[in-house]
């Protein structure tokens, strides 16, 4: 491998881990009341839980694909978003967390051990750098909405 191709993988990893300019999710979510967890904010439309669902459901769908040429992926948008305003107790929470991590790291490994630049033979041109630079920029969006819902709440920082 050469350097800048090191230089890439290593940027990816960084970006996905939550790096340079805006926060990872254990930031986005530190501190924040389990009360406030479903709580929606005046003219928003979702609620945290929904965007860590959200998140989460995403995540695995684009690792999913990157892995798995028989893997189905959700009805859009419907089974990207749940109904529910909030976890249905602190264990579904914790559980969601708990997959947005373990997603979050097999896909890092497949960067740190796949060729990212290679076409994912069941797609129709995608790559894993794609796929992986898609995964950072979605959940850094989305973070992003969580820590200005903690923000109106009263509830960052």
């Amino acid at each position: 491998m050469n350097n800048e191709h090191q230089i890439v993988i290593d940027e990816v990893l960084h970006l996905l881990q939550g790096g340079n300019a805006h926060a990872g999710l254990k930031k986005a979510l530190d501190g924040l009341p389990a009360n406030m967890r479903g709580v929606k904010v005046d003219k928003l439309p979702y609620t945290i839980w929904q965007l860590v669902e959200h998140i989460r459901i995403a995540q695995w769908d684009m690792l999913e694909f990157s892995k798995d040429g028989s893997h189905q992926s959700p009805n859009w948008p419907d089974d990207y978003w749940v109904k529910e305003l909030a976890p249905a107790n602190d264990a579904a929470w914790e559980k969601s967390i708990k997959q947005i991590d373990d997603d979050l790291e097999e896909l890092i490994g497949l960067v740190k051990s796949e060729d990212i630049y290679k076409k994912i033979p069941h797609g129709d041109g995608q790559t894993l750098l794609r796929e992986a630079l898609q995964a950072a920029d979605h959940n850094a969006y989305h973070m992003a909405e969580i820590i200005v819902i903690r923000r109106l709440l009263g509830a960052w920082g």
